[in-house]
């Protein structure tokens, strides 16, 4: 077992917990590799390391390869955006005598799972004078965290009665962030314009501490994710639990494997990490958007041959890309949600996923099975273990991944990740074996010729 690995892994979720936090900590670490900014370098040439970044939120890395890039690249493509609670424009409220802050929930959760679990708030408050304020509380040992309540069971009969999806509303997810203590005069003093709210005294808090005001809220970007660190799970330490692995275990193992490439290949390398998945790729980071064109347009543009419209169409097209996300892994007390011969399991290496998609492969990219073959000979070559899997039972529902998103380019893609036991929970499962077969599968996969 790579025990570096796997540590190094464990640290990437902990500073890793929103996507700024990601893009920030590859940047550190691609530079300290010998990585530059594109826009600081003028021309490339075969060898050369040179990274994108959009908004602090996307990022795209690239070992550029001796031939021309009209022949395509070889890509690891992954997300780095997890499903979390996302903190609202106007959001901080008093409710007798309790403060809250008002969230508005991000990607596909169950939202009876982020009830009284300690949370952290992550993220940046950008101020109209142009500086920006990292907020990060709740992480260390010294800090506060922050809950959500729940009824108590005896007095949650009404509640027990309703379906899952409805028991805890959107609306109620709201974090407490302090409390103040209610008195006999409070009634007689709700007319007093000067009386110090226990709001009041959390927004001089986080003026004093912070230098952040409440109208400096309206243009911030706040996440809040379970507090605390990855954590070696089971006797054996087999296996991960932390926040983010999907899709943050492929992001990290495909950073790797490119970072730590050889700079003498023939094809040039891409490491291609976007924003917004959980959502539909949207936006100007998500997969959807021209950033990965524009980034790939960058780079031919400074090689010797220089840009054209058509070199670009040509190397998109002639890609070979693994949509390096997670699969579910099978689940033994849910057994029968899976067709077990088509499962992947914890342990059992690294993912192939033929195609995606909810039901009849709808919103599916349907991998070449000849692109498939050259695969499974590099991997079984290079004695990497891997499985052949789908998400679960064909009527079950189903999930998405950027891959159908490369694919229209006229590029190879196939869907290759790690298995993630309670996959989008603030808790999730992962096997240290599959970390490690991912990377060996995606440093394999940089050779590809």
């Amino acid at each position: 077992m790579n025990t570096n690995l796997i540590q190094n892994y464990k640290s990437f979720l902990d500073a890793g917990k929103t996507e700024r936090e990601c893009v920030s900590a590859l940047v550190s670490w691609a530079e300290k590799e010998g990585f530059k900014d594109i826009y600081k370098t003028e021309k490339l040439c075969a060898g050369d390391k040179v990274y994108v970044q959009k908004m602090n939120k996307a990022i795209a890395l690239f070992v550029v390869g001796s031939e021309s890039m009209e022949k395509g690249m070889n890509i690891l493509g992954a997300h780095i955006d997890s499903p979390r609670l996302d903190v609202k424009q106007n959001p901080v409220y008093e409710k007798d005598f309790i403060v809250y802050l008002n969230t508005h929930y991000y990607g596909g959760i169950k939202k009876y799972q982020w009830v009284t679990l300690p949370l952290a708030i992550h993220g940046v408050v950008c101020k109209k004078d142009g500086t920006s304020i990292n907020v990060c509380i709740g992480e260390s040992d010294e800090d506060p965290v922050f809950c959500i309540s729940d009824i108590l069971p005896h007095l949650a009969q009404k509640q027990m009665k309703e379906s899952a999806a409805d028991f805890i509303s959107g609306e109620s997810l709201d974090l407490i962030l302090g409390s103040g203590i209610p008195s006999k005069n409070d009634e007689a003093e709700d007319d007093k314009k000067d009386k110090i709210t226990a709001k009041k005294l959390i927004l001089n808090l986080l003026k004093e501490k912070y230098g952040i005001e409440e109208d400096d809220l309206g243009s911030s970007e706040l996440e809040i994710v379970p507090a605390g660190k990855a954590r070696d799970l089971g006797f054996d330490r087999s296996l991960i639990l932390a926040y983010g692995q999907d899709d943050r275990s492929c992001a990290y193992t495909s950073a790797r494997a490119l970072i730590e490439s050889s700079a003498n290949t023939k094809r040039t390398n891409c490491c291609l990490c976007v924003d917004k998945e959980e959502i539909g790729s949207v936006g100007a980071t998500g997969m959807g958007s021209h950033f990965f064109e524009n980034a790939v347009a960058e780079v031919i543009a400074r090689l010797p041959e220089g840009y054209s419209d058509l070199a670009l169409r040509r190397c998109l097209a002639n890609c070979n890309m693994l949509s390096s996300d997670v699969n579910a892994a099978y689940d033994p007390m849910n057994g029968d949600l899976f067709d077990k011969a088509n499962a992947s399991f914890l342990g059992g290496g690294i993912v192939f996923n033929k195609y995606t998609g909810s039901r009849g492969k709808s919103g599916a990219s349907d991998a070449n099975p000849e692109f498939i073959a050259r695969l499974r000979g590099l991997l079984d070559g290079a004695g990497v273990k891997y499985q052949m899997a789908e998400l679960g039972k064909v009527d079950q529902g189903g999930g998405g991944t950027i891959a159908y998103l490369a694919a229209k380019y006229g590029m190879n893609v196939l869907d290759a990740g790690v298995s993630v036991l309670s996959m989008h929970a603030p808790w999730e499962i992962t096997s240290r074996e599959d970390i490690e077969q991912a990377y060996n599968a995606y440093k394999a996969f940089l050779t590809l010729e």
